[in-house]
């Protein structure tokens, strides 16, 4: 491995022999310039790991010199070392993006550990997460294996989340390969939980069911409606846990979290189950008995989520609350974006403002039609890059920024996650059965029962009953269902895309989130 080398540009060079020799003697190659132009010369046809600058030099000061270094080479850190500890001088070094800065005069030592934090902060760093790991394997081992409750799960999953996000900073690809086998096991091991509680969940009369669908807004949104307080509801379709994780520092920065939590979403982890059951306040099977001219099943033709403001309003009448002054705004298209940001303002004269926003469902859709977004996000972690970009970039971003000077409240939520699918799993099903690769639904259906969780009679589970002995079977973990015809085309064709509609922590525990602003 060749030596770190090293470009320390003062103006009085000669004066610094003693700590150049004393980096040397720590294997660092030490190369030295006495003014911003010859270091800007010198930078054009040779390469440096990181530039210690002065900033009060005769020519182009430091903070010009750095100025001009970043034009060509944002990346290559830079250490200033200056006599000025003036904060003007410090705020425009910031905001040039410096790497580190020392206060002259300066100890061999000073600058040493300088470097050694910036150069080797990234081994330092995914050093201490395998190592913070390896100590945490076994606890979450027993967690998992202590049957948690609802709850429990929950738990569960937050420090999985942690851990994968965590693993980002690790350089060791044998230890996140052992993360990814423990988050699977974990997977199957809820598979089991829900397999085993969610009929009962589903049931009137129980009364230790988490919070799903069909309660949220009822237990999440309406018990913070205040009087002079506008409530923005917003729902983001299709956003894991772990994208949430991603899009919270943005939040941060212009509004203060309440409350993070999560909730279930029902079965199928779908749009059109699980959103419109979050609007009505009510589960599939009651909807259709009510509103039988408002629900259509997968294989109906239409909209299948076009009368969520109906029935929100329907949800506000049930509860008593039919004097809660609301709008509702769908946003599916850039153009549908835009018109939020100018109409924005306008909503604060309502008590709750439902905002849905579908841009995450579209991506996880269009990723597997475009191989482009397949190379975009290949796996989780670009996955939630991707996510963090669109919002960063997004009409919804500049929205709220335009009301974080008003008094209001924001609940943030989703309908259901997602989850990469990498195991095929052969279904048979006649000309009726459903095309979802996650759930299915039809008569005479043929599978391999440990694959998936079944209902014969949907009710059970909420749901509307399609066709006379129609059954729904949810695959589990990362298992994707397909027919026995053009099979490998379809295993290929599908294999490593996210998928929703089934059972997963991913696509289950989901978060709601309440924030304020600052």
């Amino acid at each position: 491995m060749s030596a770190i080398r090293i470009l320390w540009v003062d103006d009085e060079i000669d004066s610094l022999q003693s700590q150049i020799v004393f980096l040397e003697t720590k294997g660092y190659e030490v190369l030295t310039k006495t003014n911003g132009s010859d270091a800007i010369d010198f930078l054009q046809d040779n390469i440096v790991d990181i530039v210690l600058l002065d900033e009060t030099m005769p020519g182009l000061t430091g903070l010009q010199t750095l100025q001009k270094i970043k034009e060509t080479n944002n990346n290559l850190p830079v250490v200033l070392i200056t006599k000025n500890e003036a904060e003007n001088i410090m705020d425009e070094a910031i905001g040039s993006q410096i790497s580190d800065y020392l206060i002259k005069p300066v100890n061999p030592n000073q600058v040493w550990l300088s470097l050694k934090k910036l150069i080797d902060n990234k081994r330092l760093v995914s050093e201490k997460t395998t190592s913070a790991y390896l100590q945490e394997f076994n606890n979450l081992l027993f967690a998992i294996e202590d049957a948690p409750d609802h709850q429990g799960w929950m738990e569960v999953y937050k420090k999985l989340v942690f851990w994968e996000l965590e693993m980002q900073k690790s350089e060791s690809q044998e230890m996140k390969e052992v993360f990814a086998k423990q988050k699977q096991e974990a997977n199957l091991a809820f598979f089991k939980y829900i397999s085993k509680n969610y009929a009962q969940w589903m049931s009137p009369s129980c009364s230790d069911a988490p919070v799903m669908s069909h309660e949220l807004i009822k237990r999440k949104v309406l018990p913070h409606v205040e009087p002079g307080v506008p409530l923005f509801f917003i729902l983001i379709d299709n956003l894991r846990y772990d994208q949430w994780k991603s899009i919270m520092p943005i939040f941060s920065e212009n509004f203060r979290i309440l409350e993070e939590d999560s909730f279930y979403s029902i079965l199928p982890t779908a749009t059109q189950y699980s959103r419109n059951a979050i609007f009505s306040g009510m589960l599939p099977v009651e909807i259709q008995k009510k509103y039988p001219e408002y629900w259509k099943n997968d294989d109906d033709e239409g909209g299948k989520n076009s009368h969520e403001e109906f029935l929100f309003q329907e949800q506000l009448k049930k509860s008593g609350k039919s004097g809660i002054r609301s709008s509702y705004t769908k946003i599916t298209n850039n153009q549908d974006g835009q018109k939020l940001v100018e109409n924005i303002h306008n909503m604060l004269e309502y008590d709750v403002n439902i905002i849905v926003y579908n841009f995450v469902d579209m991506l996880s859709h269009a990723r597997t039609e475009m191989e482009v977004l397949k190379e975009l996000a290949g796996d989780e972690s670009s996955y939630r890059s991707l996510t963090a970009s669109w919002f960063e970039h997004s009409p919804l971003h500049q929205a709220l920024k335009k009301l974080s000077d008003r008094k209001i409240q924001i609940v943030l939520a989703t309908d259901h996650g997602s989850t990469r699918v990498k195991t095929p799993s052969k279904v048979v099903g006649d000309r009726q059965t459903t095309t979802n690769l996650r759930y299915k639904h039809g008569r005479n259906l043929d599978y391999e029962a440990k694959d998936v969780l079944a209902f014969r009679d949907p009710k059970q589970a909420g749901l509307p009953v399609p066709t006379v002995n129609s059954s729904y079977i949810f695959a589990k973990g990362d298992i994707y269902l397909c027919y026995p015809n053009n099979y490998h085309h379809f295993v290929n064709y599908y294999k490593n895309t996210f998928q929703h509609g089934g059972i997963s922590m991913e696509e289950m525990i989901i978060p709601v989130v309440r924030m304020t602003v600052k």
